[in-house]
């Protein structure tokens, strides 16, 4: 079996060792990696596939496809690369009629994308405004954050940054882009923080207050929500019986939809609940092996601050045997 070679020395996969312990990829089993990245995972789990595995992998970032070339030379299975949204490419080995034994997503952003500065993906940093995971696309935050009116704005800020400030910074902004359009991260940050007072500020603790602004557009300009909300469904028709389906979110918001998607999968009986009897007929699909979200150990945290708000979800796919 060969040893990969280490691609990146910063990259760090978050809950590594659970998502191996928990989903057990099995020598000569097909896995799917919605989310190469930096292949983090990906290189644990080919090392357990072994000859007769294979790995299909799926990233709409070129920079990934790069890094996928060098770890496919050293990896002991067979490998294949997607260059697309990972939904797409769900739905797209569906229609070819690939059976997968595991389907696994390590959701939002990756470290070599935060860490690429001028991406702009970063609040820490001063860059043109992007965001832009598939660089060819055409909406990119700056995009968003001069042409999308200031309710528009304000309710984007809400949803997708759970940012209980979203009207007061929507409401900078929409009057900071009066006098030019902006331009670079740096920019934005001044104007979230100039949106709120210093007692507001100080709530924010250890946390930029840019950071939930950052998230929301980030969100919306890669429809994030929208491909997870696809990807769950056409992952799981992907498997196989006894097949595992997990996730790694890193919000609130893709937790909640991977959570309620498995524990929707595992119920039995859909009547109505008044009805004295069942007469659905419904059987689960799906056995929860995460009956509370696993997230990172103290020494992993120690590690990897990064990974702090990691949580990690998975099940397995049961009902009759296959034919």
């Amino acid at each position: 079996m060969a040893i990969l070679l280490d691609m990146t020395r910063t990259h760090v996969p978050v809950l590594a060792g659970e998502l191996i312990d928990l989903v057990g990829p099995q020598a000569g089993e097909t896995a799917v990696d919605c989310t190469f990245g930096a292949g983090g995972h990906a290189r644990l789990v080919a090392d357990r596939l072994g000859e007769a595995g294979m790995l299909v992998c799926i990233d709409r970032d070129p920079v990934a496809e790069e890094r996928f070339e060098e770890f496919a030379r050293e990896a002991p299975c067979i490998t294949r690369f997607l260059g697309m949204d990972y939904a797409d490419g769900l739905e797209l080995l569906g229609e070819e009629g690939l059976d997968a034994d595991l389907v696994y997503l390590d959701l939002g952003i990756s470290s070599m994308q935060v860490d690429a500065q001028e991406r702009g993906f970063s609040y820490s940093y001063d860059a043109p405004l992007d965001m832009r995971m598939d660089p060819d696309q055409q909406l990119d935050a700056r995009e968003v954050v001069n042409t999308w009116d200031e309710r528009r704005l304000a309710q984007l800020f809400r949803a997708y940054g759970e940012d209980p400030n979203a009207r007061r910074i929507a409401r900078a902004v929409a009057r900071r882009r009066q006098r030019a359009p902006l331009e670079t991260t740096g920019e934005l940050v001044e104007t979230i923080e100039s949106a709120l007072p210093a007692a507001v500020r100080r709530r924010f603790g250890g946390s930029h207050p840019a950071k939930r602004v950052f998230q929301a557009i980030r969100i919306a300009v890669n429809s994030e929500l929208d491909s997870l909300d696809r990807a769950l469904p056409a992952g799981w028709e992907l498997l196989r019986r006894d097949g595992r389906l997990a996730a790694i979110s890193f919000h609130s918001l893709e937790d909640r939809r991977v959570k309620h998607f498995l524990a929707d999968r595992a119920r039995g009986c859909v009547c109505p609940p008044d009805f004295p009897v069942c007469v659905c007929g419904h059987e689960p699909e799906a056995e929860v092996l995460t009956p509370r979200a696993v997230v990172p150990t103290p020494g992993e945290l120690a590690d990897n601050p990064r990974a702090r708000s990691g949580r990690l979800r998975a099940a397995r796919k049961v009902g009759e045997a296959e034919d």
